[in-house]
């Protein structure tokens, strides 16, 4: 029923007004509850009074309050509306309602599906079949003429759906089952959103031909959708996007919470006046930050305000290792510098905390790191090959380096993906090519896939893969000639990866390119666990675990879900049959989300049918729905009946009179009591506090110090000792004192250097780090350390020490490593065997020792046959060489069998104690120089080498 301006949408409940009388007639015979007094016998025999009794009634003004209480209740069961609207629809021909149901319709949906409900009560009213279409349904869209109660029953049904609309489809199927139906009224119920498709839907809907277009367009003013998230060094970045066109600045309250929906931290995000992106900075540590499960707005309620995470997203922890110690005064030559450089704005790098491998990988593992890098480490302890197996086993990545170091190491390695070829690949080798290499293509279905490689990247220097017949299996890039450059294979729930080259610039130009850090990145990212599996071509399937619903909430898949398929380096797409959500298991799981990182918002201002449309909006802003005001008015009618039953029955002066004769009967009683506890009360005593004594720890000064002898230690500082390896046998170490002592004498009669008293240490106990040279003469007869004490030695060694070994026997030349041996020289392999040692050649002619002090062409000792081995240099194309190692180019390992300490040797009058080989004496005396020119190269490292000396020596040569 309606009118002018007033309708009501249940006209015949106002049939009820009709028994109104009939309420009044029985409130008038309703007396009220009679009211009741105390007992006072006589006031009532004094009321008692004869006469005529009659019917007690109601108040009229009770009856008129009930009357219009129940008057109230009819007319806002009725409905009524204040200025309804006008009927929508013309013509005679099929309702199309076109229904965005997409993400962006979930703030507004209750007025968008209450605008389609209207329209098609209006079609069911003037007859008219009803063609329903909602556009994120995709092929579950059925855009045949229905009659307006089916449509009606899939309105009531339909809901916000977690996905963009697709238009130009919805429309596509209307146009080829109603061609050649025109006259048509089309009414798009749009969520203000310009999608792509929609001029191509608008050109679909246009042939056929309508009489009437109505758009509903609600503004888009305050959406908001979140785009993406990194988790950066200082914080987590969060960007976000809201519709083009506005031009005040705004701000929207942002929440981090973690998989139990508890709030970590919030963060505005700020759109600056006239922009349409905007960014959050959450400042919370990384720790809380790897907890972080979604990010949304506060208040959310559709899916683009709602971005998930998964563990790709949290912020790995990296260990790193160093085969050797970072050389400050060239940065750029640190194995780990690249690597830093490249790992930093995106993960947490942790560094192994001593030189001793034996401890420092172990404690390192303890630390929990997603990945391990280990920069040209050949040789390992036990122990720490060990904690490095276990943690792959147990879901770790061991990311490896090549290097001198793992060239030279002869061990078997079981921390490598593939078997490798001793020895190294190089530029001008024996296994070499006439000029570097550059990287292939990287294979699709190689983890790298996606990761250009520029042609100017070369290799010079590579280590080599044994051929097998799984290496194309295990190979994720390759050089030119189909060597394999970085090579990988699971071990456990982990996986070990091999870059075949070093970390730093000296074997191929790859770490100083952008692609180096895209792979490192990758390998980052591949470092979490993960339930899924991957075909041939590297494409995971993942099965769909949590999806999330229009309101953007998770919630258990349904069965028109499919399982989610991931290209390598390919990012998938959102459709109906994968909505966003997260895709695995529990085990590991990859989040899909709605918004790209380049989505815009554009406001949908036309769609033009060909017609003049009509533009309506939403809701009711035109007309007032009476039924709840009505309602209210009822209530508040209730309550007035109520206060005006309480007053006829006496119940607010019965109240009154207790609460006074309460207050009277309980004051008594507590000023009583207030004055018996006055009374009684005395005054707290006072008492001196004594003070409780300190409890001191007699070890508190000397933690941390109770394995370091401090007197020693003090004494090792106070000036430069030089220290001898204490072997156990009495003489040999007499003899390395003596030698040591004459050395030392000899070098402060020679230089400004005064060394103090040689020192003996044990290398199982004694701290190393105080001296700068440990000279081990190495015998047969002579225990063989054990393992902890070696792995100690290797890490004074990186640590930028160095060792110089004089073994027993015969004269060491040519080969190290083959030809007969002596027992001095069997004992120097087991020993080597555990040290992480680069390759060593013979002291070269151009080398710093042969000019560090003085200029020398050989090293003789007591002896003259053998060679003063070194650490190999590095050499350039262009034959330019530094020594190749840290500690500012010295070599941590130096080793001779020409019997140096009996050559120095001095007894306590200054008299030699052994005859050299040779009866000239200036065979001492050039063992003295060799000395010298050995501390001299220790203590100052390789600025001999500079061009600045070079006129100086050769001057000095006579050239």
């Amino acid at each position: 029923m309606g009118g002018l301006a007033l309708s009501f949408g249940a006209p015949l409940v106002l049939a009820a007004l009709a028994v109104l009388p009939a309420i009044w007639w029985l409130l008038r015979l309703t007396p009220p509850r009679p009211q009741s007094e105390t007992f006072p016998p006589l006031r009532i025999l004094e009321r008692v009074v004869k006469r005529e009794e009659t019917p007690a009634k109601s108040p009229w003004w009770l009856t008129l309050l009930r009357l219009a209480l129940a008057a109230l209740v009819i007319l806002a069961l009725a409905a009524p509306i204040l200025n309804p609207r006008e009927s929508a629809l013309t013509g005679d021909g099929p309702v199309v309602v076109v229904l965005d149901n997409g993400w962006a319709s979930a703030r507004g949906w209750p007025a968008q599906r209450g605008a389609a409900e209207s329209l098609v009560r209006e079609a069911g009213q003037a007859g008219r079949p009803v063609s329903l279409l909602l556009t994120a349904e995709g092929a579950a869209n059925d855009p045949a003429p229905v009659e307006p109660a089916t449509a009606l029953e899939r309105l009531a049904a339909a809901e916000p759906r977690p996905i963009p609309t697709d238009r130009l489809a919805a429309a596509t199927r209307l146009a080829g089952v109603l061609q050649g139906t025109p006259g048509a009224s089309v009414a798009l119920l749009s969520d203000g959103l310009d999608t792509a498709g929609t001029s191509a839907a608008a050109a679909a809907l246009r042939a056929l031909q309508p009489a009437q277009s109505i758009l509903y367009a609600p503004s888009v003013a305050g959406l908001v959708g979140l785009t993406g998230a990194q988790n950066a060094t200082d914080a987590l970045v969060i960007q976000g996007v809201r519709a083009e066109g506005e031009a005040a600045s705004a701000s929207v309250v942002l929440r981090a919470l973690d998989v139990q929906e508890r709030e970590i931290g919030r963060a505005p995000l700020v759109f600056a006046a006239g922009a349409s992106k905007g960014e959050a900075r959450f400042a919370v540590p990384v720790e809380l930050r790897n907890d972080i499960a979604r990010i949304e707005r506060d208040g959310a309620a559709d899916a683009a305000a709602v971005r998930l995470v998964d563990d790709s997203f949290q912020r790995r922890k990296v260990g790193l290792v160093s085969g050797e110690a970072a050389d400050l005064a060239q940065p750029l030559l640190s194995p780990l510098y690249y690597i830093t450089r490249a790992l930093e704005p995106f993960a947490d790098l942790v560094r192994a905390g001593s030189a001793d491998l034996a401890t420092a990988i172990p404690a390192l593992v303890e630390q929990r790191p997603s990945v391990i890098v280990l920069a040209d480490i050949g040789v390992m302890p036990p122990a720490a090959t060990d904690a490095l197996a276990g943690f792959v086993e147990r879901g770790g990545t061991l990311l490896r380096f090549a290097g001198p170091r793992l060239a030279a190491s002869t061990a078997e390695d079981t921390l490598v993906p593939v078997r490798l070829r001793g020895g190294e690949r190089q530029l001008g080798g024996a296994l070499s090519w006439s000029e570097p290499q550059t990287v292939a293509p990287i294979a699709p279905a190689s983890p790298f896939a996606g990761i250009a490689i520029p042609d100017d990247v070369t290799v010079a220097r590579q280590i080599l893969a044994e051929p097998s017949a799984d290496l194309a299996d295990h190979t994720w890039a390759s050089l030119r000639d189909g060597t394999p450059i970085v090579t990988a294979a699971a071990r456990g729930a982990g996986s070990i990866v091999l870059f075949h080259t070093t970390a730093e610039a000296t074997w191929s130009n790859l770490p100083i390119s952008g692609a180096f850090v895209d792979m490192l990145r990758r390998v980052v990212t591949l470092s979490r666990a993960s339930a899924t599996t991957a075909d041939e071509t590297g494409t995971q399937i993942l099965p769909p675990y949590r999806i999330m619903d229009g309101a953007g909430r998770l919630t258990p898949p349904g069965v028109d879900v499919k399982p989610l398929t991931v290209a390598a380096g390919a990012t998938p797409a959102v459709t109906p049959e994968n909505p966003p959500g997260l895709y695995g298991t529990s085990d590991g799981y990859r989040a899909l989300n709605l918004l790209a990182a380049d989505a815009t918002l554009r406001p949908l201002e036309a769609f033009d049918l060909g017609i003049p449309s009509v533009s309506r909006a939403y809701g009711t802003a035109d007309a007032t729905d009476l039924t709840p005001w009505l309602f209210a008015a009822a209530i508040a009618l209730f309550a007035l009946d109520a206060l005006a039953l309480l007053w006829l029955n006496g119940v607010f002066g019965r109240a009154a009179r207790t609460l006074t004769r309460r207050r009277t009967a309980s004051a008594l009683p507590a000023v009583a009591l207030a004055a018996v506890l006055l009374a009684f009360a005395a005054p707290p005593r006072a008492e001196a506090q004594v003070p409780t004594p300190p409890v001191s720890s007699p070890t508190a000064a000397t933690d941390g110090l109770e394995n370091i002898d401090t007197a020693r230690a003090i004494a090792a500082t106070e000036t430069t000792h030089f220290a001898y390896v204490e072997t156990g046998d009495a003489a040999t170490d007499e003899i390395s004192r003596e030698g040591l002592h004459g050395l030392s004498q000899y070098i402060a009669s020679k230089t400004a250097l005064e060394p103090g008293d040689p020192l003996g240490v044990d290398i199982a106990e004694d701290e190393l780090s105080f001296f700068p040279i440990l000279y081990w003469p190495v015998h047969a007869s002579a225990p063989m350390p054990t393992a902890a004490a070696i792995s100690r030695v290797d890490a004074y060694m990186k640590q930028g020490g160095t060792v110089l070994f004089d073994v027993e026997g015969d004269a060491m030349s040519g080969d190290l490593n083959s030809g007969a041996v002596s027992p001095g020289q069997r004992r120097l392999r087991d020993i080597l065997v555990d040290l992480d040692i680069p390759p060593l050649e013979p002291v070269p002619a151009d080398h710093v020792l042969t000019k560090a002090f003085y200029i020398m062409d050989g090293f003789p000792g007591r002896h003259t046959g053998g060679d003063l081995w070194v650490e190999s240099l590095v050499r350039s194309a262009d034959a330019e060489a530094r020594s190749a190692s840290a500690g500012d180019g010295v070599s941590s390992i130096l080793i001779t069998s020409n019997d140096f300490a009996s050559a120095w040797a001095v007894d306590e009058n200054g008299l030699f104690v052994f005859p050299t080989d040779s009866a000239d004496p200036s065979q001492r005396e050039y063992a003295y120089r060799a000395g010298v020119n050995i501390v001299m190269y220790v203590l100052t490292g390789n600025y001999k080498a500079d061009q600045v000396h070079v006129p100086a020596l050769l001057e000095r040569l006579g050239q």
